[in-house]
């Protein structure tokens, strides 16, 4: 017997909805977490809040920590890949490479509400030092590693002066994370929305000075 139209919208609409869920409990997930911390947030109240049963959630993650972890490479991990996809191979100005990889880490910082998550990683490390060494491992290292790169190949293509790569590197991300402190922790004070593409473009003429190669 054929299926009526009727049928096949419905299972249509029920795909799509199943296929969506994993976001939107992450996007419930997130909420609760930036309310209650890592420590506080229960999987029943990220149930809750998606709309769905407890059960529904460990059809897709094993455990809270999974889910945290999803958030965390489904937004800063992927940002972070696609940009260091997106110059590895290329040729060209490490400069442009630069200002490049830093704008799409400040885009993420004024746009995406999950910005929050560093903040909890540093407030709960404590507790959960496993979350600390993952986020350290997934984001940090592999963070540090692409601005290494550039730094050095700027240095070797003569357009940056020699420095300590290893403290440089950490001087290019430095206002990256006080935006995300600012935003998630003192913006609320603010008497007025601070100007965050104005503190990555300062930072960057700044950055850029200081790298800049000494005339002869």
């Amino acid at each position: 017997m054929s299926q009526s139209s009727a049928d096949i919208s419905a299972q249509a609409r029920w795909t799509r909805r199943k296929r969506a869920r994993p976001s939107e409990i992450l996007d419930a997930a997130l909420e609760v977490f930036a309310e209650k911390g890592y420590a506080g947030a229960r999987m029943d109240d990220i149930a809750k809040r998606a709309g769905v049963t407890k059960g529904t959630i460990y059809l897709y993650f094993e455990n809270k920590e999974a889910v945290f972890k999803t958030l965390v490479r489904d937004t800063i991990g992927a940002t972070l890949a696609g940009v260091t996809a997106n110059t590895r191979d290329v040729q060209g100005s490490a400069k442009d490479l630069l200002r490049f990889a830093l704008g799409a880490m400040a885009h993420l910082l004024t746009t995406s509400n999950r910005v929050v998550l560093p903040k909890i990683i540093i407030a709960e490390s404590g507790n959960f030092p496993e979350l600390a060494r993952f986020y350290r491992e997934e984001i940090i290292e592999k963070g540090l590693a692409l601005m290494s790169a550039l730094i050095e190949r700027g240095i070797a293509q003569g357009e940056f002066r020699k420095v300590p790569v290893e403290h440089a590197v950490r001087l290019c991300v430095a206002p990256v994370l006080l935006g995300a402190m600012w935003r998630t922790t003192f913006a609320q004070f603010d008497a007025e929305p601070y100007d965050y593409k104005g503190l990555i473009d300062t930072h960057l003429d700044v950055l850029f000075r200081g790298l800049e190669k000494e005339k002869s």
